[in-house]
């Protein structure tokens, strides 16, 4: 109406009034842009409102699903709390001036080493605690494992505490009031043998990482250890590695045990005891070791699968020891992966059964006794099948090796491909160190290949299909096979040309 619009007419003309008896010098910000309640709160250096403000942001944005906004909110949202670290003093730094003077730097030296010793004790005993109280306990309570779950992923963390608790202890009674530990040699003689409690703790490892692995494809568990990596007692380490430091502290203890005895003076009585020490848990490591290639072992066989019972060599049930296995590509380019055992060498490919991973065996395990190997040269022979080697000029191969049986039986041979040069000879060395074992003679050197050159080169330019009959040593090949080759050979290109054909 008439009177409303000159009401409107009134009321523009006094804030317009207002606004220039009242200049505001003042930047004045757009309620659009306003996105929560803290962009009102001016700037201050003051921590407590810093803070105010940061709690408002938070509380202002949950209900908000922008992606835009929790960007902006992620952006100014405070640090991760970092991490704790340990105490890196080291035992000179407890002395003082004085103190140190009256010690020569041979003196200083074995003492600092002494300390690692006692300091890595301490260590040790700190994180298998925090393994229960941080992982296991928690686990267990809310259910996110069954107790013979964790009881197979942590083994018997609680049995080792006092073991090394004891350490400390008889460290702790042999220092001497100026704080130097006289004689250590004996203590740590007697003590070692205890260690022997770490055999079963490391033979079962293989089998722990795998479960956990596995069970961290569950989302619970998944999501609990992230919280524990993203938490300040962690240190940044994953649950493995806290289980894992047990083993690696097993490693260090001849290496400081050789550090005391470098900086202890010939005549001084712990010399021979730390000596003998030094052998004691040498002695330790090697029957861990051996157990825990054995358990290794055990574990992969258990997890070969086979389509006939045909390939289940009986050789397999007395294998001890697992030499090397990765992942290959054989000459069509599909994935292999081979185990060489300490009699056999298998080649399998990776398949899940009812979520369970396993390894089905491909054609027939080889022997050791009846192993060949050739050192293929870069360039020598080509990549790819025989279909798709109709269509491209093939790619030419490097860093490959072949391996065949010289038993006629087997009749079979496979190219295998290697990523780089340096796993190539890992390769070359392990199954040179197996047919050395078997032949009871040195390793082959690694420049000298196991079949002449001309050999190679005669079987690498037939292009022979790895289904077909084996290149055996002698050469010896019977017609009726070789009529099977040239006939496989004739079909394969009749129906490369009928395809062709049918493109055209």
């Amino acid at each position: 109406s008439d009177e409303n619009k000159t009401c409107n007419r009134v009321e523009l003309k006094t804030f317009s009034f207002l606004d220039s008896q009242e200049p505001n010098n003042k930047r004045v910000r757009s309620l659009a842009k306003v996105s929560s309640l803290v962009n009102l709160i001016s700037p201050s250096k003051n921590g407590a409102v810093r803070r105010f403000g940061q709690t408002i942001q938070s509380v202002s944005l949950r209900g908000d699903k922008s992606p835009g906004m929790s960007l902006k909110a992620s952006s100014k949202a405070t640090g991760p709390t970092p991490t704790k670290r340990r105490n890196s003093t080291l035992w000179s730094e407890t002395l003082d001036v004085h103190q140190k003077s009256t010690f020569s730097t041979k003196e200083i030296k074995r003492q600092e080493a002494i300390y690692e010793l006692y300091r890595g004790e301490q260590d040790l005993i700190e994180d298998l605690q925090l393994a229960r109280k941080a992982y296991h306990d928690p686990m267990l309570k809310l259910s996110i494992m069954t107790e013979e779950e964790l009881t197979h992923i942590f083994g018997d963390l609680d049995a080792y505490i006092p073991l090394h608790e004891d350490l400390l202890v008889k460290l702790t009674e042999g220092t001497c009031p100026d704080g130097t530990v006289a004689q250590i040699g004996q203590i740590v003689t007697d003590w070692l043998p205890g260690l022997n409690a770490y055999k079963n703790y490391c033979s079962n490892q293989f089998a722990a990482k795998a479960l956990l692995d596995q069970k961290k494809q569950d989302k619970r568990v998944q999501d609990f250890l992230q919280r524990c990596l993203e938490s300040p007692f962690s240190r940044k380490l994953d649950l493995w590695s806290f289980l894992d430091i047990p083993r690696s502290r097993l490693v260090k203890y001849p290496l400081l045990l050789r550090e005391i005895l470098r900086h202890t003076p010939p005549d001084h009585p712990d010399v021979f005891s730390l000596e003998k020490a030094i052998a004691i848990i040498q002695e330790i490591l090697s029957e861990i070791n051996v157990r825990k290639g054995e358990s290794e072992c055990k574990y992969y066989i258990d997890k070969l699968e086979y389509l006939d019972e045909k390939q289940r060599d009986p050789l397999i049930d007395s294998c001890k020891t697992l030499l090397c296995h990765g992942e290959l590509r054989n000459k069509s380019g599909s994935r292999l992966h081979v185990f060489l055992f300490s009699k056999l060498l298998v080649l399998t490919r990776q398949v899940t059964r009812n979520d369970r991973s396993c390894f089905q065996v491909y054609r027939q395990p080889i022997p050791v006794r009846d192993l060949a190997l050739e050192d293929l040269q870069d360039g020598e022979i080509r990549m790819g099948g025989s279909f798709r080697g109709a269509f491209t000029t093939g790619e030419k191969a490097k860093n490959v090796f072949r391996v065949s049986s010289v038993n006629p039986a087997h009749g079979q041979s496979h190219t295998l491909h290697v990523n780089d040069v340096y796993h190539k000879q890992q390769w070359l060395n392990c199954l040179r160190t197996a047919l050395a074992q078997h032949q009871g003679a040195p390793p082959v050197p690694q420049g000298e290949a196991i079949r002449s050159k001309r050999r190679s080169s005669t079987f690498s330019n037939a292009e022979t299909d790895e289904n077909c009959a084996p290149h055996l040593g002698e050469i010896k090949l019977k017609k009726n096979v070789c009529y099977r080759f040239k006939i496989m050979s004739r079909n394969r290109c009749k129906k490369v040309k009928t395809f062709l054909g049918k493109i055209i």
